[in-house]
């Protein structure tokens, strides 16, 4: 499932008339970068969520015959937040799968997360990254063996732990959604990995040092479509 129903507030005016993941990168949209990387590594099934703009993306994107994947598109009137919209979606999961941020940008080897995942046996993995500015970010401290042991959303500078953070990209298990409640505002971050880590449900970290931008500011844009150009994509 591709989360983009964001309405981008820090990067308007450009996301006034156009979602956050239909912002060119490269001469295409970001959301057709995710979904190429998707198809890339085996994926043909695809959920994305919309709110601000759908008609844009539905145009666009169409059934995904185009790139190779079935596109299911889920409608929210009013924002559900990350966990809130894939739980709209439970009955779409009957399988391990894949959660991507629309606003990211990566070339992560998402087959090798998936595997990691898979013979961890967890509830969730989470992919993440080093930041420079770790304050802004989801930080997560690990085991030995790549466990879970404590995730604290955008914590104040003085409580920072680490550089590590969630990239935006996981693998779930459909018996987590579970957990979340129906028709509600809820978020990983703020609500669902807390949760899970008071109610002794395994979680993991799959560390990665491969390209990836979360293209929420915009510096962050700037560069992602130098880094595009010059590329580091590759």
């Amino acid at each position: 499932m591709i989360l983009a129903a964001g309405e981008g507030t820090r990067l308007r005016p450009l996301t006034n008339m156009i979602p956050k993941p239909m912002l060119p990168v490269g001469g295409k949209p970001l959301l057709e970068h995710t979904i190429c990387w998707l198809r890339t590594h085996g994926i043909e099934q695809v959920a994305i969520n919309l709110h601000h703009g759908p008609w844009l993306t539905q145009a666009y994107l169409g059934d995904g015959s185009a790139w190779g994947v079935r596109i299911t598109y889920s409608l929210e009137d009013r924002l559900l937040g990350t966990a809130g919209a894939v739980k709209k979606l439970q009955s779409y999961f009957d399988d391990t799968f894949v959660v991507v941020y629309g606003d990211v940008l990566t070339n992560m080897d998402l087959t090798g997360l998936v595997s990691f995942h898979q013979a961890k046996g967890g509830g969730v993995t989470i992919a993440l990254y080093r930041v420079e500015n770790p304050w802004t970010c989801g930080l997560i401290a690990l085991d030995g063996e790549g466990k879970l042991l404590r995730f604290v959303e955008k914590p104040s500078p003085e409580d920072v732990f680490t550089d590590l953070a969630s990239a935006g990209v996981f693998v779930m298990e459909p018996r987590v959604l579970d957990h979340i409640p129906v028709d509600t505002f809820y978020d990983f971050g703020h609500h669902l990995f807390p949760a899970l880590l008071t109610e002794g449900v395994p979680l993991y970290g799959y560390p990665t040092d491969a390209y990836l931008v979360d293209i929420g500011t915009m510096e962050k844009y700037r560069q992602a479509r130098l880094d595009v150009r010059e590329g580091c994509l590759r």
